[in-house]
């Protein structure tokens, strides 16, 4: 029977004016948090980097908050074989 381990990859962007701030977040299989905003500045720039690790993206979901569209969370969970 295949075991599975999970993750999850958050994009956040959050505007104020003209300012856009943009952050990733990977929240790891052993409950760890990390920014990893440093890795790229696109989502398959990240999804590209973590295929290349072994996982695989199950769904995406996405939530504006707003009609101005200044706030965004972009949701990717992942899973991948636990070896």
């Amino acid at each position: 029977m295949v075991k599975w381990e999970y993750a999850l990859l958050v994009r956040r962007r959050v505007g104020e004016g003209r300012r856009l701030d943009l952050t990733y977040i990977w929240y790891g299989p052993d409950g760890s948090r990390r920014d990893v905003s440093a890795f790229g500045d696109t989502a398959i720039a990240h999804l590209n980097r973590v295929g290349a690790e072994g996982w695989e993206l199950v769904s995406a979901a996405e939530d504006v908050n707003n009609q101005e569209s200044t706030f965004e969370v972009h949701r990717y969970h992942l899973k991948r074989p636990v070896s």
